[in-house]
């Protein structure tokens, strides 16, 4: 997975990111239990990163898109990845995890949320299960809470969506 792509310019290695995202490598066992809870099997690509680095913020922090956003015509902002685990805030079932996004922000109950922006929380970045079913590979999607919640489309799969982050200032 992730051949011949350099994963050392991803991460930001912040002091905060460390507090808020980062956790130790996940077990199989914890996976296990958090596909359970969640009601989602995790994309393998997503496993192998967070076993590598288990979520955090994001150097390379925009991802293009085709569509114009809330945030801009070509791209959307992401701030970071949510890791496997519930300890960390911003981990997939953590107290800023999937399920506080869609019971307390009313984003639609498509999958997994995957990513946070800028926006603090006015748009969210999903695993989008919606084609595949509970076991498939989702593909990546981009939800606009300030546009009743638009799906776009960023990525068939979370490598791919990896694969094409880039930096935000790029396009100042």
């Amino acid at each position: 997975m992730f051949e011949g792509f350099d994963l050392n310019d991803l991460w930001d290695e912040s002091e905060y990111s460390t507090e808020n995202y980062v956790s130790d490598p996940p077990t199989d066992e914890l996976i296990a239990e958090i596909e359970h809870e969640l009601g989602y099997k995790l994309p393998a690509s997503y496993i192998w990163l967070m076993k590598k680095h288990n979520g955090g913020l994001l150097s390379k922090d925009a991802c293009p898109c085709d569509e114009p956003t809330s945030w801009a015509d070509d791209h959307v902002g992401v701030t970071g990845i949510m890791g496997i685990g519930r300890k960390k805030e911003n981990s997939l079932c953590g107290e800023m995890g999937t399920a506080f996004w869609i019971d307390e922000w009313d984003y639609p109950d498509i999958g997994i949320a995957i990513a946070d922006c800028p926006s603090a929380g006015h748009d969210m970045i999903f695993l989008d299960y919606r084609e595949c079913g509970r076991n498939g590979e989702p593909a990546v999607v981009h939800i606009d809470g300030e546009d009743d919640n638009k799906i776009t489309k960023l990525a068939d799969n979370f490598e791919s969506f990896i694969r094409l982050l880039c930096y935000e200032a790029d396009y100042e």
